[in-house]
């Protein structure tokens, strides 16, 4: 039996288009209905043929819909769901793909009272963005974290869930801040690190930033991938999760502190000891399942 018989999906860029073909995919007897603000993108997607009905704006998708997911920017939550808020059918779960909890969960909760609100975040993506960047098996053997607030439905919970598993996903739920935390540490930082050094090398004297460019080796070429995310979707992100990771960015200038003054004293065993230790940690995300230990990351050569 489906978890649910009529989807709304708002917000038509990786992760929605992605969760549309999954949709089509894995349940092709649901209806799916979506909506983005820019008419652009909905013409596209209504050409690519990815759901049964795409609406003109956030409301009229969701009308008669017992699932609504808005896969749009952390910092349009709010608007989005005043728009949705008239309009949806009595019983109806509202969840999201954001990857900050704690304020998105705030947000519609303030913004959708008496309504089931149930946040989540599948933790997969690309750097690409758009509705041609989707693809259904994104989900498949990747987690997806449900944050249901305190006292929510444990059968609205139970059915969200079921709807992620049948994409591929591996469900787990957690307190939206502890969420956060975590993922402050496994993607907020490393993206910002990435911003920060691809930025670095873009202020240097132009014909040495053509040289970094030309001859880009593995490392710089792997953060100008994480640094080339939506932008506006990370400005959100960073906004709504501030207090993790102005934490977590405390302790890595520290850890960075130390390892500047272990170069500097020559301090080799410190070095060795880091770097085993985080090679230990990378052999641990391959064990899981999380990457591939093909060479080069599964580039072609």
């Amino acid at each position: 039996m489906l978890p649910f018989t009529r989807v709304a999906i708002i917000g038509m860029g990786l992760i929605g288009s992605s969760l549309a073909r999954g949709v089509r995919s894995h349940m092709p007897t649901v209806r799916l209905t979506v909506a983005d603000a820019d008419p652009a993108v909905r013409a596209r997607v209504a050409a690519l043929d990815i759901a049964d009905d795409v609406a003109d704006g956030a409301g009229a998708a969701v009308v008669d819909a017992d699932l609504v997911i808005l896969c749009v920017p952390v910092g349009a939550m709010a608007a989005v769901a005043a728009e949705i808020a008239g309009e949806l059918s009595p019983g109806a779960i509202v969840s999201d793909v954001g990857s900050v909890k704690g304020a998105v969960l705030a947000v519609l909760s303030a913004a959708l009272p008496g309504v089931a609100v149930i946040p989540a975040h599948p933790v997969a993506g690309t750097e690409k963005s758009g509705p041609d960047a989707g693809f259904a098996s994104l989900f498949e053997n990747r987690w997806c974290i449900i944050t249901p607030p305190e006292g929510a439905d444990a059968g609205a919970v139970a059915r969200l869930s079921a709807f992620w598993t049948r994409l591929g996903a591996r469900v787990e739920t957690m307190d939206a801040a502890h969420h956060d935390r975590v993922l402050a540490v496994t993607s907020h930082l490393p993206h910002l690190i990435a911003y920060s050094i691809v930025g670095t090398a873009s202020d240097l004297e132009a014909v040495t930033r053509s040289e970094v460019i030309k001859y880009s080796a593995g490392g710089f070429r792997d953060f100008t991938r994480i640094a080339a995310s939506d932008p506006v979707m990370w400005r959100d992100v960073f906004l709504g999760n501030r207090e993790a990771v102005l934490e977590l960015l405390g302790r890595f200038t520290e850890d960075l502190v130390a390892l500047q003054r272990a170069i500097r004293w020559g301090d080799g065993d410190t070095l060795e000891a880091l770097f085993t230790r985080t090679r230990d940690i990378r052999r641990s995300i391959i064990d899981e399942g999380q990457d591939t230990d093909t060479p080069d990351f599964g580039r072609p050569h």
